[in-house]
């Protein structure tokens, strides 16, 4: 006798049509009937693969990464109580990035909800802060609306839709289906008010200096705003999300700000008489000039004017805004400003940024940022590197070279350790699934990120997935140490012994190699990007490397002043001189 078809059944045929093609996560009890229709599906010919990871965790940061790069519904399933509890940072990350993931919840009995069960938990309540939609199935014939309205939901904000299933009702038979509603929308055009346009236009026609800030929200609007900044000669610097979308082809870059920042940009919005923040919801308000006249515009309102001043406040698309912008605004004649913060730029990127990847070839401890550069070349020129959060943050946004070509994922917005190796398990099999040449998908992690979720090796192994993980191994978590310094404390529990990760994944079964001497570092890396399946380069690098950003404050130095004094009066002389070494030329010069 054929089986009846069930709500697990319904779920998988619905998720299928919604277009997900992966559904990661770990099989177990209640989520069991979810699997097993995963399989049945499978059987009778759907594009569904069940993707076996090593904690759900991986799961949900693998879900978001392979949804950033194809922009279709990615899913992510964790079983009831600790499994899908397991879930919850990733989709906080994933939320934040406002990509478009659906996790299937799975929950105990329905019975015995509210009596305190065996790993009991109420799914329905506690993604509701990280999600866009959360709500429980109960029946049968409540499932097929519940679920459309969670991919809906994912869809159209975009972000996190949960669903918590019982696994004894995702095992019930599933009614007829109803009409075929279910769609993915398309993105619809978003077009700023013409007063709004027209206002901004006058404030950009009156200010003499003018400089762009540039986010994720410039994404498919680059030679736009390029013409805005050639006709109105402002600088144009960048947020992290927005490097790869503007970087390239821009010769009026000023580079970032922020704690990884670099370049000129910071001079350049103080000595603004007008900054334009375009589709960035820029969050360190400590580097944002309150005396600065401020234009923002989003395609969020909620987003205007939540980090700092907001004179002018525009609701659009920043393709759709600028290009209705550009015939208002009058050409400046004088480019003394651009000028001047082009040649800021220039003096800042040789002088301070290039620092350490100048005649560094032989020095050891191998330079993390000297590393960087060399990745930055041998890398394809249509990579997808992820990058973990940390230093590993800092590199890839001071030394990869976007081209519109090349993708850099990361915990951009919630700042998770641990992403790196995740986020390239989705981002290679969007890349697999493409049907395309296989790109380079190039995780740069540090130990710290990387031991955290060692585990995912084996997935790597498992399903041989072409990614080259590009270790940046100082034993030390570098950004936590910077955060104690500028807040005048030694640095104190960031440590770690040194771990050789290399033979620890040459164990597990991938090709690796530990790297000590600078100049091994690009034929290590040719090797990984030639070899087919998974590859491990364990960069063993200078722990006392440190970012230091463009803007250092008062209290910043004063910070740094009485972290070092109690290195001294602790017995620590010899590592306060060793960091003096490793740093002095990367202190910003005016």
């Amino acid at each position: 006798m054929a089986r009846s078809s069930t709500v697990a059944d319904q779920l998988v045929a619905q998720v299928v049509a919604a277009g997900a093609t992966h559904i990661y996560g770990i099989v177990g009890d209640s989520l069991n009937p979810v699997v097993d229709a995963v399989r049945r599906a499978q059987k009778d010919g759907a594009d569904i693969q069940w993707v076996h990871v090593r904690h759900e965790e991986a799961a949900a940061f693998a879900a978001a990464a392979e949804a950033e790069i194809t922009g279709r519904l990615a899913v992510c399933a964790g079983s009831c109580g600790p499994g899908n509890l397991h879930l919850i940072n990733g989709l906080y990350d994933a939320n934040r990035s406002r990509v478009p993931v659906l996790a299937i919840a799975s929950h105990i009995p329905s019975a015995q909800i509210g009596t305190q069960y065996f790993q009991e938990t109420h799914p329905d309540r506690l993604f509701v802060e990280c999600s866009v939609y959360s709500e429980m199935i109960s029946s049968a014939a409540q499932a097929p609306r519940v679920i459309r309205s969670a991919i809906h939901h994912a869809y159209g904000a975009p972000g996190v839709a949960v669903l918590t299933l019982p696994g004894d009702v995702a095992d019930l038979e599933a009614p007829a289906p109803g009409p075929d509603t279910l769609t993915r929308p398309r993105r619809p055009r978003v077009v700023p008010a013409d007063a709004d346009v027209t206002a901004l236009a006058d404030a950009i026609d009156a200010a003499k200096k003018v400089t762009i800030l540039a986010g994720a929200g410039v994404r498919g609007a680059h030679d736009d705003v390029i013409a805005l900044a050639d006709k109105i000669a402002a600088p144009v610097g960048h947020s992290l999300r927005g490097k790869e979308h503007i970087q390239y082809d821009n010769p009026f870059d000023v580079g970032m700000t922020g704690l990884l920042g670099y370049g000129a940009l910071q001079a350049s919005m103080d000595e603004a008489d007008l900054l334009i923040l375009l589709g960035t919801d820029f969050p360190y308000d400590q580097f944002l000039p309150a005396g600065v006249r401020t234009a923002q515009v989003d395609i969020d309102p909620t987003h205007l004017g939540r980090r700092t001043r907001s004179d002018l406040a525009v609701v659009g698309d920043v393709g759709e805004t600028v290009r209705l912008l550009l015939p208002l605004v009058s050409r400046k004649k004088s480019r003394r400003f651009l000028d001047s913060m082009l040649k800021k730029h220039e003096k800042a990127m040789s002088g301070v940024v290039g620092a350490y990847t100048k005649d560094v070839e032989h020095h050891t401890p191998i330079h993390p940022e000297y590393a960087a550069v060399v990745l930055d070349e041998e890398a394809a020129d249509d990579a997808v590197f992820t990058v973990d959060t940390g230093m590993g943050n800092v590199w890839a946004a001071r030394y990869l070279t976007p081209n519109g070509r090349r993708r850099v994922i990361g915990s951009f917005l919630h700042g998770s350790m641990a992403n790196a190796v995740p986020h390239a398990i989705g981002a290679a099999f969007a890349a697999r699934d493409s049907g395309a040449r296989q790109k380079h998908v190039v995780a740069i992690a540090g130990d710290g990120g990387l031991s955290m979720l060692l585990g995912e090796l084996v997935t790597l192994v498992h399903y041989q997935l072409p990614v080259k993980i590009i270790l940046f191994d100082n034993a030390t978590l570098g950004m936590v140490r910077l955060e104690m310094l500028v807040d005048g404390l030694p640095s104190f529990g960031t440590d770690s012994p040194s771990v050789d990760y290399a033979a620890v994944a040459s164990a597990i079964g991938i090709p690796s190699v530990r790297v000590e001497d600078p100049t091994q570092i690009r034929t290590a890396l040719r090797e990984a990007f030639a070899h087919d399946g998974p590859a491990l380069v364990d960069l063993v690098t200078d722990p006392r490397a440190l970012s230091i950003p463009p803007k250092i404050t008062r209290q910043q130095v004063s910070g740094f002043t009485a972290a070092m004094s109690k290195e001294i009066l602790g017995g620590g002389m010899g590592e306060v001189m060793a960091m003096a070494r490793s740093n002095l030329r990367n202190v910003p010069r005016p």
